[in-house]
């Protein structure tokens, strides 16, 4: 009987394994048995069955890596990320464009079964918001001309980082739908979670308004926790599910939808502090 938890005699790639969620998600297939390729701009701390650099902002970086890897795998594992701190081109860039790209040169070579998993963000909820901006802008679909979009449309796109996390939100619904049935597409939505990269939330933010997200768990996530629901949503135990944007924010997201938690107020009073 197939052990649907198992990760044993899989292969799969992962963007973004140096350090945080990714580098957790990255140690925890190899712990559960599978073949893993991990790719960053910085080498990993795992211990992979292969490791290649790659720069998410290069279209040609993404092409050569993809085809240097090869082969067909069961799972791609989307970690690779960059914080508000850097600038919104870039942001959305490495975020969307080149983890799109990067999805896109496996997705033929995606076995039958297989799924793509991607960490996104809380800050991306609000994407029915500018449903029709954000589809404009991924409707684009060359890298390049995509680039020139977000340097004229740099005022609707404002916050570089939501922006991004909202484009990854409709694209995996989008691409759910595109690559079904045989292929699943979803997403995990982390809150606050203790990575080396929440430093950089910090100067964006303030601490005060990255802990009022915090509420009802009273804690930030640890990364192997995000880790964990990713690893689940890419396994044949979620078989069913595809075109999930799961919030993995301790309750945060549930407790604001139904008004059991006043995030005007928490975010005024946060701003105070900030």
């Amino acid at each position: 009987m197939t052990d649907v938890w198992s990760y044993r005699g899989k292969r799969v790639v992962i963007a973004g394994c140096f350090s945080g969620m990714g580098e957790c998600c990255a140690a925890e297939l190899v712990r559960l048995g599978a073949e893993v390729h991990g790719v960053d701009i910085k080498q990993s701390p795992v211990s992979l069955a292969s490791f290649t650099e790659i720069d998410l902002r290069d279209p040609a970086s993404i092409t050569t890596v993809a085809a240097k890897i090869g082969g067909e795998v069961d799972a791609v594992f989307n970690c690779a990320g960059l914080p508000q701190t850097f600038p919104a081109l870039d942001v959305v860039t490495v975020n969307f464009l080149g983890t799109r790209l990067w999805t896109e040169q496996w997705v033929p070579r995606l076995r039958k079964g297989g799924a793509i998993g991607t960490i996104s963000s809380t800050d991306g909820s609000n994407y029915l918001a500018r449903l029709p901006l954000l589809k404009e802008f991924i409707a684009i679909g060359d890298f390049n001309k995509s680039r020139a979009w977000l340097e004229t449309h740099a005022a609707d796109v404002g916050n570089g980082y939501k922006f991004s996390k909202e484009a990854l939100n409709v694209w995996t619904q989008q691409q759910a739908f595109a690559l079904a049935p045989g292929i699943r597409v979803n997403a995990i939505l982390p809150g606050s979670t203790a990575t080396p990269m929440m430093v950089e939330f910090e100067k964006f933010a303030g601490t005060a308004v990255i802990d009022l997200f915090t509420a009802p768990s009273g804690r930030r996530a640890l990364p192997m926790e995000q880790a964990y629901a990713l690893i689940f949503l890419n396994s044949s135990a979620a078989s069913i599910l595809s075109g999930v944007c799961v919030p993995t924010d301790g309750g945060f997201t549930g407790s604001a939808a139904v008004g059991e938690i006043d995030v005007a107020a928490l975010l005024a009073e946060a701003m105070k502090a900030h």
